[in-house]
């Protein structure tokens, strides 16, 4: 549905040749033969080539016969054809589409039509392999044979395998915080230049710890055909901070495992990873729901995880199919499972919204049956949620939580909110970031906590990167903050809003404030009605307190999975102060130029950045990117003087580092959205910025250490409490490498 189904038999047949496996991201050739059926095809009658909404195979294009992507079309019996290369003009999932008119003459059953994708035979190298692993990636062949441009898919199409390359990029991934005495495990893996986890490595390694870790080898061997491995038993019996060094076998270091906190044996919180947002290709994503929960615990490694595919594609089947794998997969103590949807309804009436349920069995409230033939399920039970009002008053009652997410649509909470249900927004996923989402609940009085996921359509929920594709980061996780890995403590912390959101890496992050005196913790919203409540004068992210102090004392612990550049301390929308782990008297000869922001809230957010930059009066020694994640942009022409890049932005950000022979001469850039100059001995601790308008757009020019190495920033600050209203205590923190953290506010309010 919505296709035709009128005797896809008919329709004729297609096949490929090679079939096979092929690597991801690799230049290939395909021959792809469609043979017409017992109609033809009748004149401006046409077939169309699918691929996945979130696919970056190709591109194709028929204009240049020596580069990429070339592709050659042509009828058996020389009818004219038309091609066009297509992203969003067919219905979804198949969004991208190959689509091929016969404008002259007909076909006739038995004729046929050749595509070469990437046709070499005129100097093309190719066209590119999809740079994420699928074990099924279609050729969705669909026909019009009788000119209605009502199509009908054939019975069968073509399909390969896409594999991972050989492992480049080296991770170690530790838990972030433990209590003492308590076992654990080290996750080693391997991804291949796209971030596909790659089984293409032999080798031995050394581990070395900076701590003492019981139960830890010497050294580990990973074998061909192997994901990377799991390290069991490892145990740190007192109260420290421990991380773990991965060596070639003559000793260069290959990575550093994030760190881990080692918490007293008492602790009433630990720490446990999720990514709770994706899709599998049900829906819109990539490989099976059963291939996607399988990835996030045994590749991604991550330790909670819901699936939230759009629900008006949603069947009852595949509802049912839901929540019998989050069944499966749930196993208390190893792996929390979560069964929801994503609520996907136009932003006018809500934009989108992530439900989670706590138990199987809970009724699905759709937007709409929008790709959903089938609509018995329609009743005053399961009556559809055509706003986000019906959808509160639907879920009302009901074990769950709901989050705040902005995709292809944006959730508008200003339109509608239910507290006691949305416990949450989402900053950052592979879309973007979206503090302005945060922002808009600050403005609105609205008490919530703060989470990030990756929303992936690649299959590789956890480890999400884009790719070559329009999404513009990599994919996001939350930390949730609870007593031990199973579903009521993890319900309780999304509650109790009681987790911090990252840009999908494995920081250490922990807030608290203390006060004179005893404060009233509830744990529910007491603006929202009576709650329950205990007498505490500590409080921790995600607290709701009434408080009889003026002032209290800030506590900051952040352990950095790579230095920390600044760290921000906000009262709501205010900034109260920013700390550097580096003074003006360590700065070198590293200017930073950073580009950020959007073109606006919705699907068309991207910001292209693609530049120059230019320095006279001195000379460039080096260049790093950061955050590019897109193999095809980045640095694309470097010398002494001069700088080229490529580059977008969804909300998030990115920029380019360079090393300068000293701190003389003028920079000068140049991008569409603004150009501008500076002397480069005018720059200094705080950002130059050049505002490019937008949804926050700029580029910032600041100079910074050569070289940064502080891991580990603990601060307290005494701050002073609003006398009316609530204060709502929370950081941002931002790496060296461009990840970025941000904790769910502390909620204070006077007596």
């Amino acid at each position: 549905m919505p296709y035709s189904e009128y005797r896809p038999d008919l329709m004729g047949t297609a096949r490929l040749e090679p079939t096979g496996s092929f690597e991801a991201g690799s230049l290939q050739s395909f021959t792809l033969i469609y043979t017409a059926g017992c109609f033809g095809i009748d004149d401006t009658g046409s077939i169309k080539i699918g691929f996945r909404f979130a696919t970056d195979f190709g591109p194709v294009q028929f204009t240049d016969p020596e580069a990429q992507g070339y592709t050659t079309i042509e009828a058996s019996n020389g009818a004219t054809l038309e091609a066009k290369w297509e992203f969003k003009r067919n219905i979804r999932p198949w969004s991208r589409s190959l689509y091929i008119n016969v404008v002259k003459d007909f076909l006739a059953p038995g004729d046929t039509i050749t595509i070469r994708f990437g046709d070499r035979r005129f100097g093309s190298p190719g066209i590119r392999m999809q740079t994420y692993c699928e074990s099924e990636f279609e050729f969705h062949v669909l026909v019009d044979a009788i000119a209605t441009y009502d199509y009908v898919a054939l019975p069968e199409s073509p399909k390969i395998g896409i594999a991972p390359g050989p492992g480049a990029r080296w991770q170690a991934i530790l838990p972030t915080c433990v209590r003492a005495g308590t076992p654990f495990r080290l996750a080693l893996k391997i991804d291949d230049k796209w971030g596909n986890p790659s089984d293409r490595v032999d080798r031995v390694i050394r581990l070395v710890a900076d701590g003492a870790i019981s139960g830890l080898p010497a050294t580990v061997h990973i074998r061909m055909k192997e994901f990377g491995m799991i390290v069991d038993g490892l145990r740190v019996d007192v109260p420290s901070e421990v991380s773990i060094h991965v060596l070639d076998d003559i000793g260069n270091e290959l990575c550093r495992s994030n760190p881990l906190l080692v918490a007293a044996r008492d602790a009433a919180l630990v720490h446990f990873w999720g990514d709770t947002h994706g899709q599998s290709n049900e829906t819109l994503g990539t490989n099976t729901a059963r291939e996607y929960f399988e990835f996030g615990r045994d590749n991604a490694h991550v330790e909670v995880m819901g699936h939230q595919g759009n629900d008006f594609q949603i069947t009852g089947a595949f509802w049912r199919e839901l929540n019998a794998l989050a069944k499966e997969f749930d196993e208390p103590g190893k792996f929390v499972c979560l069964p929801g949807y994503e609520w996907s309804a136009n932003t006018a009436v809500g934009g989108d919204r992530n439900v989670h349920y706590r138990n199987e069995g809970e009724t699905i409230f759709r937007s709409s049956h929008a790709q959903i033939a089938d609509t018995t399920d329609i009743g005053d039970e399961a009556a559809d949620a055509h706003t986000a009002h019906d959808l509160f008053d639907r879920l009302k009652g009901k074990d769950c939580v709901v989050a705040a997410h902005v995709g292809g649509r944006y959730a508008d909470i200003k339109y509608a909110h239910d507290g006691a249900l949305e416990t949450a927004v989402e900053v950052h996923s592979a879309w973007g970031t979206f503090e302005w989402l945060v922002h808009d609940a600050f403005e609105m009085g609205f008490r919530v906590g703060i989470v990030a996921n990756s929303d992936g359509h690649k299959g590789r929920p956890g480890a999400c990167y884009p790719g070559a594709s329009f999404f513009g980061s990599q994919g996001g996780l939350t930390c949730f903050l609870a007593e031990r890995l199973d579903r009521d403590a993890i319900f309780e912390s999304m509650r109790r809003r009681r987790h911090y959101a990252t840009t999908g890496n494995r920081a250490f992050v922990s807030v608290a404030a203390e006060l004179a005196t005893d404060a009233t913790v509830f744990e529910r919203d007491p603006a929202l009605g009576p709650s329950r409540a205990e007498r505490s004068r500590r409080l921790i992210m995600g607290d709701i307190a009434r408080v009889a102090d003026s002032e209290v004392e800030f506590f900051v612990d952040v352990a950095g999975s790579a230095p920390i550049e600044r760290l921000d301390i906000l009262d709501g929308l205010e900034l109260v102060e920013t700390v550097r782990t580096y003074s003006a008297a360590l700065l070198g000869n590293r200017i930073r130029l950073t580009y950020e922001g959007a073109e606006y809230r919705g699907r068309a957010r991207t910001t292209t950045w693609n530049g120059s930059l230019t320095i006279e009066g001195n000379r460039i020694l080096r260049t790093v990117v950061i955050n590019n994640w897109n193999l095809d942009r980045g640095i694309k022409e470097e010398s002494a003087s001069h700088v080229a890049w490529r580059a977008v932005t969804t909300g998030n950000y990115g920029a380019i580092d360079l090393w300068l022979g000293g701190t003389a001469g003028t920079l000068t850039f140049k991008t569409a959205p603004v150009s501008g100059e500076v002397p480069i001995g005018d720059l200094g601790v705080e950002p130059r910025t050049f505002e490019a308008g937008g949804l926050g757009r700029a580029i910032r020019l600041q100079r910074l250490p050569d070289a940064m190495a502080e891991h580990r920033l603990r601060l307290r600050r005494k701050l002073a409490l609003r006398p009316s209203g609530d204060t709502r205590l929370y950081v941002r923190i931002q790496q060296e490498d461009g990840h970025r953290m941000w904790t769910s506010p502390i909620y204070l309010f006077r007596q």
